[in-house]
């Protein structure tokens, strides 16, 4: 779904402009062993101007919790999914971090392993310690019902986090924290036409069913490619379930049977690493016989980039720590926070890559 563009009040730009300024201090380690060190100052997550932000605004009063001191307060996090991805370990640690920073009582974590009942579960498990704050990254945008009116009945506000839930802003939760996954999914066109030159025959290695993740990134991807390049015929369209080594097997099973495929995209950097693998088995060269083009911004990817296996990465920064406790510290002094805030994302290709591998996760 496309973010509506409007100017908010000039209490929602202050929230902006504060939480643009605040780098975010979460590095990881991936799958692969990786020496580099991370700058967390290149890596810093962003909030973009009033204007991309979009919704009614959310104040604690509209909202019905009470007034909370987050330095006496029990915060609750749900991960979605297993930490083998180095995107949910830089968002993990990101929130850890940030809470030791900010200074709170308690912070509460769990992880879903991918299975949304345990994600359910997991909430409640976490209300029934005493959470009086919870920052959800949702495994799929329908299915947490139970676990959002339980937060609801004790007036515990939610705040989601990477991909979003379908409710109601203000009611079910406060608002969502992420990125414009329609307009990444655009960028990653953009790098696909010009390092292709408009013309062959690409596969979409598409993310995990269920989530808006998946469809928006599909969605601005085919959109664009129809629009700017009808030379880049989409032969197949698979998915890897944002899991590297379902990548590599869809890639295998796509060499085989499209043998003509000149270019990938990947809806997540894992997927995308599991294309080379595959492609390098099958005596193909990544990056040159076949490009490819993902979303995420990881060490590995951006690794490859400098490589010359890969083409292009377009960013999807997990770092919410930072701006989820200074959205949290806002709604609790009183200020209305918009139903979606929408972070910046940078892209890194050949030009880029090697001077900012120290800012990728």
């Amino acid at each position: 779904m496309m973010i509506q563009r409007r100017t908010r009040t000039l209490a929602v730009a202050c929230l902006l402009a504060a939480t643009a300024t605040l780098a975010a201090s979460g590095c990881s380690k991936s799958e692969t062993s990786d020496t580099a060190t991370t700058d967390s100052s290149q890596g810093a997550q962003a909030a973009k101007t009033p204007e991309s932000s979009s919704g009614s605004g959310c104040s604690l009063q509209t909202y019905g919790a009470p007034k909370l001191d987050l330095k006496n307060a029990v915060v609750g996090f749900s991960q979605s999914e297993k930490e083998a991805n180095p995107f949910r370990i830089a968002e993990t640690q990101s929130i850890k971090d940030e809470a030791k920073k900010v200074g709170v009582k308690k912070l509460l974590t769990t992880n879903a392993q991918s299975q949304l009942s345990k994600q359910i579960s997991d909430i409640q498990d976490m209300l029934s310690q005493g959470a009086q704050f919870l920052i959800v990254a949702p495994l799929n945008s329908d299915g947490l019902e139970p676990a959002l009116k339980a937060a609801a009945a004790k007036k515990v506000p939610v705040l989601t986090i990477d991909r979003k839930v379908n409710a109601t802003a203000c009611k079910d939760y406060v608002a969502f924290l992420g990125s414009d996954f329609v307009e990444q999914g655009k960028r990653a066109a953009d790098a696909m036409i010009k390092t292709t030159g408009g013309k062959g025959k690409v596969a979409i290695l598409l993310g995990a069913s269920g989530n808006n993740v998946t469809t928006d990134r599909t969605k601005g991807f085919v959109d664009q490619l129809k629009a700017e390049a009808p030379g880049l015929e989409i032969v197949a369209q698979q998915t890897g379930e944002f899991a590297r080594d379902k990548g590599q097997q869809v890639m295998e099973q796509l060499i085989q049977s499209k043998p003509d495929i000149t270019a990938v995209y990947a809806e997540n950097d894992e997927m995308g690493l599991g294309a080379v693998t595959a492609l390098k088995a099958a005596g193909k060269k990544p990056g040159k016989d076949v490009k490819i083009v993902s979303v995420d911004g990881t060490r590995n990817a951006v690794q490859a980039l400098v490589n010359g296996e890969y083409n292009a990465v377009i960013e999807s920064n997990p770092r919410f720590g930072p701006l989820a406790f200074a959205t949290a510290q806002k709604f609790y002094a009183g200020e209305s926070i918009p139903e979606n805030v929408i972070i910046t994302d940078r892209a890194y290709d050949e030009s880029n890559a090697k001077a900012s591998l120290g800012g990728a996760f």
